[in-house]
């Protein structure tokens, strides 16, 4: 016994595998002595076990929390004496589709006065030929979403024209265009 003793003393513990025994045990004797004070584990509890139902950070009854409310969009602001978005979209509508015999350059000084500068620059390869609809079959319909942006969908022979008319200073104009064929 004493030889085992010396051994393990002067010959074990003082090499590299000796030392990595000598913390193993440790660390396996306090996870046993940690399992032994806690109790039977629950195979139910731990990070792996799923909720039995979605969880929920919103009280359900609270009410509706969400960016679109129920209440009405503001109504569009107009400064006196400027037109409203609904004669601005009307206007360059007449102009946009009443392009086809006139040069690019007349087409785009009737729309210049109507549109932001951004949609003046994108429009400023256009040509008048390539505008796809010849008229309007019906009435304007106007989304008002903030004081100063308003949505203006109009339908045409060929499709449904939508304009995006914004109002920074008071002053409505149209500020992107697209179209959709029905």
């Amino acid at each position: 016994m004493r030889r085992a003793v010396e051994f393990l003393v002067t010959r074990l513990l003082r090499s590299r595998l000796g030392v990595a025994l000598a913390i193993a045990v440790l660390v396996l004797g306090v996870i046993g002595a940690a399992r032994l004070v806690s109790g039977p584990a629950d195979p139910g509890t731990g990070l792996s076990s799923r909720p039995s139902q979605p969880i929920t950070t919103v009280d359900p009854e609270a009410g509706d929390d969400g960016v679109v409310g129920s209440t009405a969009p503001p109504s569009p602001r107009t400064r006196a004496g400027a037109l409203t978005p609904e004669q601005t979209a009307d206007r360059f509508t007449a102009a946009w589709l009443g392009g086809r015999g006139d040069s690019a350059e007349e087409w785009h000084a009737r729309l210049r006065p109507l549109s932001t500068p951004e949609l003046t620059e994108k429009l400023s390869g256009a040509d008048p030929a390539g505008v796809p609809a010849q008229r309007t079959t019906g009435e304007p319909s106007v989304r008002p979403r903030t004081e100063k942006f308003v949505e203006v969908l109009i339908p045409l022979d060929s499709g449904q024209l939508r304009l995006e008319l914004v109002a920074p200073d008071g002053q409505w104009l149209v500020d992107a265009v697209d179209w959709e064929r029905t």
